[in-house]
């Protein structure tokens, strides 16, 4: 029960299609499975209400919303849904993001570039911004942005990797300027997951089976030659979000596998 009496938003906790459990969804369910009321966002509707179902089911206490990010109303209407149900919004989760139509900088078409900065950067900044007067009022808060590897190494996917690499400042950022109001802001660096979005899109995109995938993305993981998956998030997050962290902020924590080691 590390959040028993939170109140958690979870942006981008419905479930992409596949085998495999996705970071939102595994959030959302283990945030709940440890006392936090969860609304559970998503731009398809559905899926947000099948995971906050999915909560319910299991005995805990869920509501769904649906928004797209990429429209800063929206993201001022879900957080004021978290505090229409709960009355405040203790703990933020930025997991939403996309990479569709991505490219490296000399084949990048601007359609994909602002589609993809609007969802990954500028869609975490307007739900902060709404967050924000929220937990100053009520005396604190833990806001926990889910960045990437991809922020600090990559080189084909020029519109992803600038949009994760300006969450990992925009973090430090919102840390910075908030402390002073008990609102910490700190971020999950994922390397290679085994998720729906991560491996079924990157197989779908390349014309490869899952399986294809799966076993050239192990082979690159220094840590038992595995991938992590989305419970391994789940946990890193939850730990931030906790009151164990109460003295963290403006991290940016590397759930890789020793990935980042490798690269420097």
């Amino acid at each position: 029960m590390r959040l028993q009496g939170k109140c958690a938003v979870i942006v981008g906790a419905g479930q992409t299609p596949g085998d495999t459990i996705g970071n939102g969804r595994a959030m959302a369910l283990l945030f709940a499975r440890e006392g936090a009321r969860v609304l559970c966002v998503d731009r398809i509707g559905a899926r947000a209400r099948s995971t906050a179902e999915e909560i319910q089911a299991a005995g805990g206490d869920a509501a769904h919303f649906a928004a797209d990010i990429s429209r800063a109303e929206d993201c001022a209407a879900l957080v004021q849904a978290g505090v229409d149900a709960w009355g405040r919004v203790d703990v933020l989760v930025n997991n939403a993001g996309i990479g569709g139509g991505d490219a490296p900088a000399h084949k990048i078409e601007a359609a994909a570039w602002e589609r993809v900065l609007a969802v990954n950067l500028s869609g975490m900044l307007w739900t902060i911004k709404a967050a924000l007067p929220v937990m100053r009022a009520q005396g604190g808060g833990a806001i926990v942005n889910i960045s990437s590897l991809a922020s600090v190494a990559g080189g084909f996917q020029v519109a992803y990797e600038v949009s994760k690499a300006g969450v990992n400042r925009l973090t430090t950022s919102v840390a910075q300027s908030n402390a002073r109001y008990g609102v910490r802001c700190n971020a999950v660096m994922p390397g290679f997951m085994d998720t729906p979005m991560a491996v079924a899109g990157i197989a779908e995109a390349r014309g490869r089976t899952p399986d294809e995938v799966r076993e050239e993305r192990n082979r690159r993981v220094p840590l038992n030659g595995q991938m992590g998956t989305a419970w391994d998030t789940a946990h890193a997050a939850l730990f931030l979000a906790s009151d164990e962290a109460a003295f963290i902020t403006g991290v940016i924590l590397p759930v890789d596998g020793g990935m980042g080691v490798n690269i420097g």
